[in-house]
């Protein structure tokens, strides 16, 4: 039972603090806060006077446009900016590209190991700066929508959104939460690097001279870093192992305030929708439906991956399945399997490979369920070393996209389903579908329908592509069903801002000086920028159009055919939405991955 304490604590601990945080953030985005005068100073000047949609949607707009450009400029000025003491130089073009693409989306996908291809001036100024920024657009672009819910006309001004959430939220939180990591050992320095020599002298092999080498460890503003990593569900690591690094994620302490840290804003940023549509019994349902989601993955990853041992460590008796071949006479070709003999390894703990168990069996397991539900992508643990059905737990957090989800982005997916929800009950009944007292019509149902199918369009297209291609054979390392999964998680991580991946993939150029890239790395680039762009702006832009043509209309008088949304059955048509879209969506590439996987020739069945 020990197992479960860690996700029951942070579950627990996250609940308890989304519910003051949530009157906090209320507070502010209502604008009753008094801010000291030099605070004050800059709001005013960044105040451009209220905005309505299309005028709040184009600021956002030419924020991220100014932004990549920012970082596009950080990022090639690296091999002549100071901080980099070691002389690294430029990384590879398409691979700028999509590392500019990735954090100013909020998505963090890493095709670069940060110790090795970032100088400490590329993490102050392009690293930081994006985790901050990209973190609160989802943030306000929910604000913006509960406003024109509310029926305004105008939704707030962008600018003066991205300033509260910046500086009266992220930034005291992550020094908080900066002064804990600090603490307990993580890192804070300007320093590149510290040499260390080893207790078994010539570990590290020999120099010209013939003498040990000592050991480069390198270092930096790691405790800058990780705060808002996780506050701001980023997941980018300053190492290319993330959170499974001892400097990244010290001790058994640091692991459980990073994953609470990745929960906190997601929790907090759904009561803050009800508090401000003052609406909360609504809120509280739609809670309930994540929060029960969320469980339900998390125990479903610890059942099949922590209680269960590796089969690939296993003994498997002779056997034999048949394919289709149209050379053998009955039209199927037998293929025997033979005996496998088990490793002398003890599985009592279940699938060890490739965890971190300083943190405890079943971390890196919840860690993986919970990373992916608030689209975090931080991992301490090796996704491709997950057990094939474990797999699936992470793989449908990305795919709903809205078990909570990133900060005010998920609230936003989660509204995409209500709407259709809401819609399919009112024809089965035969009336007038209604969102919040006003009627959903055709337009609204449109828009909801642009931004719900953009999703899986971004991820089933492209996986497909590379999975019929050399563009994707030739980088996986594993053939078959887990080479297969290993493309529709990158691209499922690439669309839903996630950031996290199996890393059997080879889709790593690096330093442009590199003189052995992975071979497919350029299309790899290529093709997950774009779909981590078009990902992100088009499911925030319907959605504000939707609820700027929802909330100009009449509210409607309640009467008995009126459906409530704060009752458990709404609950139930929600949570029954969510399963039955996404299955129906997600269902067929389940199968041809994981559960194909699971159930094929071994080692995992036969």
């Amino acid at each position: 039972m020990i197992m479960w304490l860690l996700p029951a604590m942070l579950i627990l601990a996250a609940i308890a603090c989304s519910i003051p945080l949530s009157a906090y953030f209320t507070w502010l985005m209502e604008g009753r806060y008094r801010a000291p005068r030099v605070l004050k100073w800059f709001e005013d000047l960044v105040d451009t006077g209220p905005q309505d949609w299309k005028q709040y949607t184009i600021a956002l707009i030419v924020f991220n446009i100014a932004l990549f450009i920012f970082g596009f400029v950080v990022l090639s000025l690296q091999p002549y900016a100071p901080l980099n003491p070691r002389g690294l130089g430029w990384l590879e073009p398409t691979t700028i590209f999509n590392t500019v693409i990735s954090f100013l989306t909020n998505t963090n996908l890493q095709h670069y190991a940060g110790e090795t291809a970032l100088s400490n001036f590329s993490q102050i100024f392009f690293i930081l700066p994006n985790m901050f920024l990209s973190a609160s657009v989802g943030f306000c672009a929910l604000a913006a929508i509960i406003r024109l819910f509310r029926g305004a006309e105008k939704c707030g001004n962008f600018f003066v959104d991205m300033w509260r959430v910046c500086m009266y939220i992220y930034v005291p939180v992550a020094l908080l939460f900066g002064i804990i990591f600090m603490q307990q050992g993580m890192p804070m320095t300007y320093a590149s690097t510290e040499v260390a020599t080893t207790l078994e002298q010539g570990s590290m092999g020999l120099d010209d001279k013939g003498q040990a080498k000592p050991q480069t460890i390198v270092v930096g503003p790691v405790a800058a870093v990780i705060p808002i990593k996780m506050l701001g569900t980023n997941g980018g690591g300053f190492y290319g192992m993330n959170s499974a690094h001892p400097l990244e994620n010290p001790t058994a302490t640091t692991n459980f305030f990073t994953t609470l840290a990745m929960m906190l804003f997601p929790f907090a940023l759904v009561l803050m929708y009800g508090r401000m549509l003052g609406r909360i019994r609504h809120s509280v349902v739609i809670y309930g439906v994540m929060l029960a989601m969320m469980i339900g993955l998390i125990a479903w990853v610890i059942r099949t991956d922590t209680m269960e041992p590796n089969p690939g460590l296993t003994a498997h008796a002779a056997t034999a399945w048949q394919v289709p071949s149209a050379s053998a006479p009955s039209g199927k070709l037998d293929v025997p399997s033979p005996a496998v003999a088990a490793l002398p390894v003890n599985q009592h703990l279940g699938n060890l490979e490739g965890k971190e168990l300083r943190f405890g069996t079943s971390a890196g397991a919840a860690f993986a369920a919970i990373t992916t539900d608030v689209t975090c992508g931080a991992i301490n643990a090796e996704m491709d070393s997950l057990n094939p059905l474990s797999g699936l737990s992470p793989m449908i957090g990305m795919w709903l996209n809205c078990v909570f989800g990133g900060k005010g982005v998920g609230m936003i997916n989660l509204l995409l389903f209500l709407i259709v929800g809401v819609f399919l009950a009112g024809q089965m009944v035969g009336r007038t579908p209604e969102y919040l007292g006003r009627k959903v019509g055709a337009r609204e149902m449109k828009l909801a329908m642009i931004a719900l199918l953009v999703h899986p369009i971004l991820i089933l297209g492209p996986a497909g592509l590379f999975a019929a291609t050399g563009w994707g054979t030739t980088a996986e390392a594993n053939p078959g069903a887990h080479g297969f999964s290993e493309i529709v998680y990158q691209f499922s991580s690439s669309s839903a801002n996630n950031g996290s991946a199996m890393d059997g993939l080879g889709v790593t150029y690096g330093l442009n000086a590199n003189a052995s890239p992975s071979p497919e790395a350029v299309p790899w680039d290529i093709a997950t920028g774009l779909v981590m762009l078009f990902a992100r702006y088009l499911p925030i832009i319907a959605p504000i159009a939707m609820a700027f043509s929802l909330g100009r209309k009449k509210v409607a008088p309640v009467t008995l055919g009126t459906m409530s949304d704060d009752t458990v059955t709404f609950g139930f048509l929600l949570f029954g939405t969510i399963a039955i879209v996404g299955a129906l969506l997600f269902l067929p590439v389940a199968a041809l991955g994981p559960i194909a996987e699971h159930l094929g020739p071994i080692p995992f069945g036969g």
